[in-house]
Formats: C-alpha cells, sequence, structure tokens
C-alpha cells in the first residue's frame, strides 16, 4: 500500500512529453519555499494498492509516468513494487523525484532497490536561494537529472541529456 495525494493524467510538467504523475505523501525534508508542503505528512495521502495505481496508469497508452510527491524515497518498498510492475506491464519510461542525492540512496538498499527501475533521477532538495525559473523540470540549480540505467551501468553518476528535448 502507498500513500498517494493524487494522480495526475497526461501532464507535461514532470518530465518530457505525457506523463501520468503519481504524487507520494510523505516527505523527511521540509524544503524552505517546497510548492506542495501539504505533502510532508504520510497521513494526509490515501491508501491505495499498487494494482490500483498500476490500472491508472497502464490505462494511458501513450503517457509515460513521473514519480513525484511528497517523496517517493520515503516509501520506497511500495513505489519499487509499482515500478516493476510499470516495467513488465509496458514500455512506460519512469522519472522519479527525490530530495535524497543519488549517492545517498545507493547507499540505503531499500532506497536503492527503486533505482533498479527508474530511468531519470531528479534529486537533492529544493533550495530557494537557487530557484531559477529557466531550469527544466526541476526548481533549484543544484538539482540534478541522472541517467540511473548509465550510472547504475558504468558506476558513476552520468547525467541526464535529452535528444529531443533544447537545454536538458
Amino acid at each position: 500500500m502507498l500513500s498517494i495525494l493524487n494522480i495526475l493524467e497526461d501532464t507535461t510538467v514532470d518530465g518530457p512529453g505525457f506523463r501520468t504523475a503519481i504524487y507520494a505523501a510523505g516527505c523527511p525534508n521540509g524544503c524552505p519555499g517546497c510548492h506542495n508542503p501539504e505533502s510532508w505528512d504520510i497521513n494526509r495521502g490515501q491508501w491505495m494498492s499498487t494494482d490500483e495505481i498500476l490500472q491508472k496508469v497502464l490505462a494511458d497508452d501513450f503517457a509515460d509516468v513521473t514519480f513525484s510527491g511528497g517523496d517517493p524515497m520515503y516509501q520506497p518498498e511500495g513505489f519499487a513494487e509499482l515500478a516493476s510492475a510499470i516495467k513488465r506491464k509496458s514500455r512506460k519510461n519512469i522519472w522519479c523525484y527525490t530530495g535524497y542525492t543519488f549517492e545517498k540512496l545507493l547507499k540505503n538498499p531499500r532506497q536503492a532497490q527503486l533505482l533498479e527501475y527508474i530511468d531519470v533521477l531528479v534529486d537533492g532538495r529544493y533550495r530557494q536561494e537557487l530557484r531559477d525559473e529557466d531550469l527544466q523540470f526541476r526548481g533549484s540549480s543544484n538539482q540534478r537529472l541522472i541517467d540511473v540505467q548509465a550510472s547504475l551501468k558504468s558506476g558513476k553518476t552520468t547525467l541526464y541529456r535529452s535528444t529531443s528535448t533544447p537545454g536538458l
């Protein structure tokens, strides 16, 4: 079961193209200036099974998937189960937003398990003093877009470079 604030279909702001965004409840970071502070409390979400969420994701053949929040890494086992099912049953690309750094996630076995299914990780806490409205798909300049699968394969952090979205 996952505590979910919202599932937004056909969004274009949480990654390239049309996406189904799944907003997790629960975040331990409490970043000043967060655009979604109501997401910090895990009890503000609705408890949903991974199968319920999966059905919504698979219903849209053309949308990829974004895990956001809150912080999906606050519920890593449930999101790993969901991501695994998405990958088994579709060819959907998965992006994940987190306040943790990629390097810190690798050191936590519970969170590292979710990374196995993530294509692009937007990592790092939002920092109000580094806010940059010109950045695509992130709020502050310390946050990185990481090609997770290339990073895991090479053993070093590899930034995501889009061939179809200029500036990424």
